[in-house]
């Protein structure tokens, strides 16, 4: 690819995304620029992937065609204020949570492509779930060209702009319920006897079973819930407590308040 791609922004998820783009053989390290105000990460991110780091946000955007803003939402709209001078006609992705299309838009125009994409933590692993939607200025090209360069770190879904809140509190927040269920099995585990050690280890191993089962089946969960529960057994004593404590009502509920907490930030 001849193209360059520029990432405003250093932290852990460009990094991943970085980490991905190299590995896949998508980008060399001489097509990817990075603009980072902190120069302990700047010179980081040099010796690990040979990567032209600067601390000016303009100074690289002006010859690439891709740029990648990885910086926190709170601090966007300083940064589209200085780079707004020096856009031309790049396509703009943006990893930021909360923040709609529509406000890019009033910072940069109507006539920008931008791609807006919710990641996941996964992707530090190159396992990530990122989901991606457009403006009208971006194309069915350009939505694709982000695809593939998400699908370098894990999985990808393409959705209306309206479900991103969903995808947030879905995929973005969950790794966070599933290291608290985790947790709770490990804890568990320890009050039923096992060392902490082995608790964490059989609690890791069966999380990341039961998932890649799920993912290599076309069955629903409850069918393969029901396969692992014998009638009477061990495993219906403990979904029964499951149950009584309304535990699928107590996920879905987190995941429809994490999904009002993102809407509230992108109105805000």
């Amino acid at each position: 690819m001849s193209q360059s791609i520029a990432f405003i922004g250093g932290g852990q998820m460009a990094e991943a995304l970085i980490k991905g783009l190299l590995q896949s053989k998508t980008y060399s390290s001489d097509q990817i620029l990075v603009a980072e105000v902190v120069e302990q990460r700047r010179t980081y991110l040099k010796s690990t992937y040979q990567l032209l780091c600067t601390p000016d946000l303009t100074e690289i955007i002006q010859n690439v065609q891709t740029i990648v803003l990885a910086v926190k939402p709170q601090v966007m709209n300083s940064v589209l204020t200085a780079l707004k001078p020096a856009f031309s006609s790049q396509l703009v992705i943006t990893i930021a949570a909360g923040l709609p299309l529509s406000f890019y838009a009033n910072h940069l125009g109507t006539n920008f492509g931008i791609i807006r994409v919710m990641p996941n933590m996964g992707a530090l692993i190159l396992e990530g779930a990122s989901a991606l939607c457009r403006n009208q200025s971006a194309s069915e090209k350009d939505l694709q060209f982000a695809e593939n360069l998400f699908s370098t770190v894990g999985n990808t879904v393409i959705v209306e702009e309206k479900l991103m809140d969903a995808v947030t509190g879905l995929s973005g927040s969950g790794p966070a319920y599933v290291f608290s269920f985790i947790e709770a099995l490990i804890d568990g585990g320890v009050k039923a006897g096992l060392s902490r050690p082995v608790a964490r280890a059989l609690a890791i191993q069966t999380v990341l079973g039961a998932a890649l089962s799920l993912k290599n089946s076309e069955l629903h969960p409850a069918v393969l819930r029901d396969q692992v529960t014998s009638p009477g057994g061990t495993t219906a004593s403990g979904l029964q407590v499951l149950e009584n404590a309304g535990f699928s009502g107590i996920i879905i509920n987190a995941v429809e308040a994490a999904c009002s907490r993102s809407r509230e930030l992108g109105e805000g």
